[in-house]
């Protein structure tokens, strides 16, 4: 995938999708992904905090394959020299990684950089700083950003009018489908679903649901 096209599907891009060891066995790695794939996510991030390196690796030669025959970019949370080394389509970045000034350095034109923002403030800042796109949130509380406080809907209009017209934006944090209307109702556009997706019976099927209410 060229840059183009990269940035040609995240711009289209609706449902993001994470591959997460909080949730996920090694094992299941390529039978989960390809699950979300099916179920018609449009992004796949790997997001595996506190894993060994060689697990990252080889979790990440399982996914990218896998992303590459679906037409869907892989992105690797962290580790912006090993998406680089893997072929990655991009790398995510928090806060505290750095600047993406650095980053963008470090990995060239080419490949996607998105940062997570969780105010309207930092979106701003992570979009004048070039970041091809944005996480936004926790909107609600999550176990996986345990510890930090969600932001509420509140901004989420804002943020789309003023950053999400020129970045893709994804809100992200304990979003359900439960409460997946009441999000794109406060002006939502794209949405990361993770723990109810990487929890649910059939990981396809339920991709699938999320996906036809945010299209």
């Amino acid at each position: 995938m060229n840059q183009d096209q990269r940035r040609s599907t995240l711009a289209h891009a609706r449902l993001y999708g994470i591959v997460d060891f909080g949730y996920v066995a090694r094992s299941d790695v390529a039978e989960i992904t390809q699950q979300l794939l099916i179920g018609g996510v449009d992004v796949i991030q790997l997001r595996a905090k506190g894993a060994e390196m060689d697990q990252i690796i080889q979790a990440a030669k399982q996914i990218l394959p896998l992303c590459k025959s679906a037409g869907i970019p892989f992105i690797l949370n962290d580790f912006p020299e090993l998406a680089v080394e893997l072929g990655a389509d991009g790398v995510h970045i928090g806060q505290d990684d750095g600047a993406i000034y650095d980053v963008r350095r470090s990995i060239g034109e080419d490949m996607l950089i998105g940062r997570s923002t969780h105010s309207l403030e930092q979106a701003h800042k992570a979009m004048d700083d070039g970041a091809d796109y944005i996480g936004f949130g926790p909107l609600f509380p999550t176990p996986t950003k345990a510890g930090r406080p969600a932001i509420g809907l509140e901004e989420v209009s804002k943020m789309e009018t003023e950053v999400g017209r020129f970045v893709p934006a994804f809100c992200i944090g304990g979003i359900k489908m439960e409460n997946l209307q009441q999000v794109l109702a406060a002006g939502a556009r794209r949405c990361v679903i993770v723990s109810q997706l990487l929890t649910a019976i059939d990981i396809q099927k339920a991709t699938a649901a999320a996906k036809r209410v945010i299209s």
